[in-house]
């Protein structure tokens, strides 16, 4: 007998979510009462905004333009109503909400790392991570020391935090698509994201330098030695947590699922506050996706190649991190700071180093086996910027407050504020293109019943593919 389930059924997880939601508040709220979580707080105004950023979200999905940016738009438009203002101890607060949003999206793009597609895509992931960039910083170093009067190290600077691309943007659209079986066949997934994460731990890592230089906080030697000291502690760490994770707990344990995805999870969790709070924050999220990847290495051969219940975990555990993570990124756009003309000239410094980033890009996969189409996927993949610009923009300004340099501080207030214009302007445009043009110039695979967007997209399976 078919059992007739009631409409609100159809989205009971995100039902689901709202109820584990209120009812974490409900028992904040009998633990520390109404000064800390009653409904004038901030922790309080945090759970709505959540909650509308998810809901706004929901809503956009329906109409087929992706959720994050509601739940973006959401963030944005609350901090300057007035709604809330982050500040204080709970700044520190939802930098760690932010930082465990990050953990939640590298591990499940480690766990579907192809080895296969990364040894043959080795050098061109290298490239990808190295040539477009090194052309943005450039173009955007030169463009602001000629618009901006920015000297050559803060122009430096402002490139290196521009060309960082955003993972919590780009990783849930691959993963959209390489579920609908997009782009599965030549592995277009794993090179964007192996590339993709390489070039922020090369930005993260230099931008450490470049601050280092400018304010003077780290010896010269300590400064030679931070970009290979991020590297070095990344890997091991990973390594580390990988190799443990591959045999404990043992396959055969009644709890195998449960155990590996809290190890994995916590482990990585300590990777990233940890390399934080010693100031190497890029160390953390390699150490994610390494650990991710050296774990799956092994589970894979134990039967976990097309189907890993970790990865699902992870995969479910981002519903619950999607609207805190975006609606977090649009609380950073204050539109209080903008001056129209640091806005007009950021336009500039922000949209032509990024048109010649996408051609190099294009240019960069000629010698490999993608045809034109993918190869134009590839280029426009690195478009949206949001996570590192948001943790890392004011981080100059907080040390040129710290010295009470007015010259230094009005740089480092005009990075803030192209910082801001890069997360409104290229999050929504580049996660649009990549869901609307990842299905024309694509080729598909596979096709599965897969929820997108919030309504059911059917399609046939392959005969051939065991989906």
């Amino acid at each position: 007998m078919t059992v007739k389930l009631p409409r609100w059924a159809n989205n009971s997880d995100k039902f689901s979510l709202f109820l584990l939601l209120f009812l974490v508040w409900a028992i904040a709220y009998s633990i520390f009462g109404d000064e800390h979580v009653g409904v004038n707080s901030v922790i309080f105004r945090l759970a709505v905004l959540f909650i509308v950023a998810k809901l706004a979200g929901c809503l956009l999905g329906l109409i087929r333009i992706p959720p994050m940016i509601g739940m973006l738009l959401i963030g944005v438009l609350m901090r300057n109503v007035g709604f809330i203002e982050i500040v204080g101890d709970y700044a520190k607060f939802t930098s760690v909400l932010r930082q465990l949003a990050l953990v939640n999206i590298l591990l499940p793009a480690g766990l579907g790392l192809d080895a296969n597609a990364l040894r043959q895509m080795g050098g061109m992931i290298a490239n990808l991570a190295v040539v477009p960039v090194a052309i943005e910083v450039v173009g955007i170093t030169i463009l602001a020391h000629l618009t901006l009067d920015f000297p050559w190290l803060w122009g430096s600077l402002l490139g290196l935090l521009l060309a960082a691309v955003s993972p919590a943007v780009i990783i849930p659209c691959l993963f959209e698509l390489q579920d609908l079986g997009y782009g599965v066949d030549k592995g277009i997934h794993t090179l964007v994201i192996a590339a993709s994460t390489l070039n922020d731990i090369l930005c993260i890592a230099i931008f450490g330098v470049m601050l280092g230089i400018i304010f003077s906080t780290q010896s010269l030697l300590m400064q030679i030695f931070y970009g290979p000291i991020i590297f070095a502690m990344g890997f091991a760490f990973g390594a580390a947590l990988g190799f443990v994770c591959q045999h404990v707990p043992h396959k055969d344990e009644t709890y195998v699922t449960t155990l590996r995805t809290l190890l994995l999870g916590l482990g990585c969790v300590l990777a990233a506050l940890g390399s934080n709070a010693i100031g190497y924050m890029g160390a953390g999220p390699l150490g994610c996706m390494v650990a991710a990847f050296v774990a799956s290495f092994i589970w894979k051969k134990q039967g976990w190649s097309s189907n890993n219940p970790v990865k699902a975990n992870f995969v479910l555990l981002w519903k619950f991190f999607e609207p805190i993570s975006f609606a977090l990124i649009g609380v950073e756009v204050n539109f209080s700071i903008l001056e129209t003309n640091t806005v007009t000239w950021g336009l500039l410094v922000l949209c032509v180093p990024l048109l010649l980033r996408i051609l190099t890009s294009f240019a960069t996969t000629q010698c490999s086996n993608l045809n034109v189409k993918e190869k134009i996927f590839v280029a426009l993949s690195w478009i949206p910027k949001a996570t590192v610009q948001a943790t890392l923009g004011p981080t100059a300004l907080v040390l040129a407050r710290n010295l009470n340099d007015p010259v230094l501080e009005g740089y480092a207030n005009s990075v803030v504020i192209i910082a801001v214009i890069s997360i409104i302007i290229t999050s929504p445009i580049g996660a649009i293109l990549i869901m609307q043009l990842g299905p024309k110039l694509l080729k598909r695979t596979k096709t599965v019943h897969y929820r997108n967007f919030g309504f059911w997209l059917r399609m046939t399976v392959h005969p051939q593919l065991d989906v």
